[in-house]
């Protein structure tokens, strides 16, 4: 059982996504594991064996303890029934509180059709005449995460902190050496400014310095305003 299960269409997604927040989490003492629906590869100066390396380095670097990989066809991924229940049969295995997934609307692919399993995952994971292993349960509580191609900014339903953890989230992303900073590196530091800007607008919005956004489709509840920043 975990409290916050953060999905990854590939390898290096949560770290783009939400690492900041990840690491805020497990700085809190929360217990988070990541679920990666890909191995990301092939890509242009990728290999699987790079990318489960960099994967561990990230990882180390985030100090996450948990983390899966379900080897769904990278670049053709596609909402079948077959990914829906792996992915149900993870959450029937690790029973989160909260769950963080993909954005929905992207020009990638993958990420379009990871944010329909994952999605269609939790109400099928609650299941009880099926052959899905593990024990009934439907996650209470989902949160999408802005890791996109597209070249756009929704108004978020919460930014989340991470002015403290950010130099981290900037690690990670560094660790994917192959995807970011192979053959060129200005490649990787402009994708590091234009992340580190976004951060500071987000944050800017709430009077910190770094945030991170999160989308929410339901409306959301509260019983007290301690959680709420000065």
């Amino acid at each position: 059982m975990v409290d916050i299960l953060a999905v990854g269409t590939h390898p290096d997604d949560v770290e783009l996504g939400v690492a900041g927040t990840v690491a805020a989490l497990i700085r809190q003492g929360k217990s988070v594991a990541v679920l990666d629906l890909t191995n990301g590869e092939p890509t242009p100066h990728g290999t699987p064996e790079t990318r489960r390396a960099e994967t561990q380095k990230s990882n180390a670097i985030l100090k996450l303890e948990q983390r899966i990989n379900l080897d769904m066809p990278n670049r053709w991924l596609r909402d079948t029934e077959e990914g829906r229940i792996k992915i149900a049969e993870a959450y029937r295995a690790l029973r989160p509180k909260m769950l963080l997934l993909p954005y929905w609307e992207d020009t990638h692919p993958d990420h379009v059709q990871a944010s329909r399993m994952a999605q269609a995952a939790r109400f099928i994971a609650k299941y009880t005449k099926t052959e899905m292993k593990g024990e009934p349960f439907y996650p209470p509580r989902v949160f999408f995460y802005f890791c996109t191609h597209l070249k756009k900014l929704m108004d978020p339903t919460f930014i989340f902190d991470i002015s403290e953890t950010f130099a981290q989230k900037e690690q990670c992303i560094r660790a994917y050496h192959s995807q970011f900073f192979a053959g060129e590196k200005e490649r990787g530091d402009d994708i590091l400014r234009r992340i580190e800007a976004q951060a500071a607008h987000l944050g800017g919005l709430i009077g910190v310095r770094y945030g991170e956004p999160f989308f929410s489709q339901e409306e959301l509840g509260i019983r007290s305003f301690d959680s709420f920043l000065p």
